[in-house]
């Protein structure tokens, strides 16, 4: 499934926010959504997602505008991590089979309670499962919200800073599984991002933002210490450590 925007224009008030944004994210890929704090990153994933809505553009997923989807048609489509999560005195299991909503009609089937079990194996999660998401910490409470985005199963998962409470073991893990499932469901990921080694290491393609607009788009192997130096105003240098490029400020 692929995700287009289309000269997408959002505004607070009459603060403008988000200026002609377009571009595409692929069946498969991960997209990295980059640029300095209060770009609109997360605005952005907000109006793909219609949480806000745009007053101008629009945004296709496998070719229907999501204007014309109805909530739940909505949610079949896009899968949406936030960047803080709240824990509730609800299961780990119950927690994930949230995802499951938008599918259930009467009652959860079999197939739901399969498809949240293996969502918590993909995460490392089986073990928590009868414990509460209150007892958790803020890196765990975070990987079970990766899972029951996963347990959606959307073609589109939207993704904004998901490994931002996590130490370095877990981030390697949660994108290495991310980019995993992108592969083998097919799904196209789009995730707001930080930490620039990261975007590297694991996307596949990125979107960087500056003042409102979309800077440059492209593979991640186009994007350049140029690039990075006129978006982030600090110089750096991208250099190769055991075939993988990393970012080094001067």
């Amino acid at each position: 499934m692929t995700l287009i925007v289309q000269g997408l224009y959002f505004k607070y008030g009459k603060r403008p926010v988000l200026e002609d944004i377009s571009f595409q994210a692929h069946k498969g890929e991960i997209l990295a959504i980059l640029g300095k704090n209060g770009t609109g990153k997360t605005t952005l994933l907000k109006c793909i997602n219609r949480i806000l809505t745009p007053y101008k553009g629009d945004v296709f997923v496998d070719g229907r505008s999501i204007s014309q989807l109805s909530r739940t048609d909505l949610a079949r489509n896009i899968g949406y991590i936030e960047q803080k999560h709240t824990a509730t005195h609800t299961t780990v299991f119950d927690s994930v089979l949230l995802g499951r909503k938008p599918y259930v009609l009467w009652d959860i089937t079999a197939k739901d309670l399969q498809i949240a079990s293996q969502a918590l194996e993909m995460l490392g999660l089986g073990a928590y499962a009868m414990r509460f998401t209150d007892e958790l910490s803020g890196g765990e409470l975070q990987k079970v919200a990766v899972a029951r985005a996963l347990a959606q199963e959307p073609g589109v998962l939207l993704m904004d800073e998901p490994t931002s409470n996590l130490d370095l073991k877990n981030q390697l893990e949660v994108l290495k599984t991310i980019r995993n499932i992108a592969r083998q469901k097919q799904i196209a990921v789009a995730v707001v991002m930080h930490d620039l080694n990261m975007a590297l290491r694991y996307a596949d393609r990125f979107v960087l933002l500056k003042d409102r607009r979309l800077f440059q788009c492209g593979k991640i192997d186009d994007l350049t210490s140029e690039s990075i130096e006129a978006v982030y105003s600090v110089p750096v240098e991208l250099v190769s450590c055991q075939s993988q490029r990393v970012v080094v400020p001067l």
